[in-house]
């Protein structure tokens, strides 16, 4: 008998490629799919060191909880709640992939599928006909299925009591969360307790995975060069910040795992177990930890100009921003200057208007940003801000106060840029950034920036525009890595100079 064709496929590599990438426990593959083994009813990451089982024994699904809705429960060795997102869709606007984006926000937390439906301007009907379709399972149960594995994973991993389990993966009752989870993993969550007892004022530590390569120092070194002094520290190791409600605030810390593992290390302090899945998730956006780097290099490798740097640099990352407005304003305080003196006038509104918290044995972190309203309008006079732009950031903050335009995840990336260069002093180039950063839209460009028009012609005048706008019509759908790779090309040739 031949390995079983999954009915679900769409969203997975063919049957040979996925065969290969088991046996030989390849971790690029790691979350693209997931191995269902018929004979022990489990299901597996491709990178699970257990034996590998007879090919006639395994169907593959393109998630979790396609392999969850056929009644495989996930395996205790591989762990599949540590795998990556797949994000294998994520370059592209499909209604799936939108509506995925919401998942992961925890949309389905909070509101019925009905609600789902409506915000993406489709019938509830057709939205589960298409989940099904490519994912093997109705949203309801992608959603299901990613509370429980992320309360398999505080189980294992945390001294969390049940119930605070229970509630920081969405479910308002103990007694149905133990139902759901024994249903799913055949065991009652209390047979997954492997933490020991840690003090109170100790951090909570978990696992986040990625696929390889990943370039973590990269990464950090991007956020260094633009953290906020009392907001944000960044060192060669890790990236630590204070963030929650000024009168109860937390911190958290980001430094990579042990060699071998894939994943980095997120340590988290006084945060509500309600708001646990959402930090995580933005941890993950923040350190672009589901993307697929293959998928990547396969696109900008066929660029001549891109080749070499894809080469040179792998696993390069595009990293986000913790909260959007805040970017926003560093965007918009970034406009026609370095990098360095933006992180200056940041400073200082940090300083002026941050809100002072108290983070004991955390030295440094000791503002949160000022939200929009404490902005909009705020006297940013003598802070060296020029009159333009500190109108233009109490515009953004006016306009997100009454909802003129928002964050929003699922939003197509022209209707974003379309609403934001309605603000005044709010061009292509800022637009383009903010989606970067913030939505972490792969194909957002901006073109209009002189360090990429100048590195897509090293040997040469600086392209115009219009010219690299048509030169990375080819680089779609990541036309934001291209945006890493020539950075990074122009920063290591500067630091040459410089020595």
């Amino acid at each position: 008998m031949n390995t079983h064709d999954s009915p679900h496929t769409a969203l997975t590599p063919s049957t040979a490629a996925c065969e290969i990438a088991r046996l030989s426990r390849d971790a690029r593959f790691d979350g693209v799919f997931f191995t269902a083994v018929l004979t022990t009813r489990i299901y597996c990451r491709p990178v699970c060191p257990a034996r590998a089982p007879k090919a006639e024994n395994v169907v593959y699904y393109a998630s979790a909880a396609a392999a969850q809705a056929q009644g495989f429960r996930p395996c205790l060795r591989c762990r599949p709640e540590l795998a990556p997102g797949n994000l294998l869709w994520s370059h592209s606007e499909h209604l799936v992939t939108r509506a995925l984006k919401l998942i992961n926000e925890g949309f389905l937390a909070d509101h019925p599928l009905d609600a789902l439906a409506e915000r993406l301007n489709v019938g509830t009907r057709q939205l589960r006909r298409l989940f099904v379709k490519y994912l093997g399972a109705p949203p309801i149960a992608v959603h299901a299925t990613q509370r429980l594995l992320f309360a398999k994973q505080l189980l294992t991993e945390t001294a969390l009591s049940i119930t605070d389990v229970a509630l920081a993966s969405g479910f308002g009752s103990v007694r149905r969360f133990n139902s759901a989870f024994a249903e799913a993993n055949h065991a009652e969550p209390r047979a997954f307790r492997r933490s020991p007892a840690i003090r109170a004022d100790a951090a909570m530590v978990l696992r986040l995975g990625y696929r390889p390569p990943y370039d973590f120092k990269a990464v950090l070194g991007f956020l260094f060069n633009r953290a906020l002094p009392g907001i944000e520290s960044v060192d060669a190791q890790s990236y630590q910040r204070v963030f929650g409600p000024p009168q109860s605030p937390g911190w958290l810390r980001v430094s990579a795992a042990p060699a071998g593992q894939h994943a980095l290390r997120l340590e988290l302090y006084n945060v509500a177990p309600a708001q646990l899945l959402n930090v995580v998730t933005r941890i993950r956006r923040m350190f672009d930890l589901d993307v697929d780097p293959q998928a990547i290099a396969q696109t900008l490798s066929t660029s001549p100009s891109l080749a070499p740097l894809v080469e040179r640099y792998p696993g390069l990352r595009l990293p986000g921003g913790w909260d959007g407005f805040e970017v926003a304003v560093r965007a918009v305080l970034g406009q026609q200057v370095s990098v360095a003196a933006a992180r200056t006038l940041a400073s200082r509104i940090v300083q002026r208007f941050g809100t002072p918290v108290e983070m004991p044995g955390i030295p440094g972190l000791n503002r949160l940003f000022p939200a929009a309203q404490q902005l909009a309008d705020a006297h940013l006079d003598q802070l060296g801000i020029t009159q333009a732009r500190i109108n233009t950031i109490r515009s953004i903050a006016r306009a997100l106060i009454e909802g003129q335009v928002d964050f929003a995840v699922e939003q197509p990336l022209e209707t974003f840029i379309r609403r934001w260069v309605q603000l005044p002093g709010i061009g292509e180039w800022t637009a383009h950034y903010i989606a970067m950063r913030v939505l972490k839209h792969p194909d957002a460009f901006p073109a209009a920036d002189l360090i990429l028009r100048r590195e897509a012609n090293p040997d040469g005048a600086p392209l115009s525009t219009k010219t690299l706008l048509e030169l990375a019509e080819s680089w779609r759908p990541w036309r934001a890595y291209s945006v890493m790779y020539l950075w990074r090309a122009a920063t290591d040739a500067a630091a040459a100079r410089r020595v």
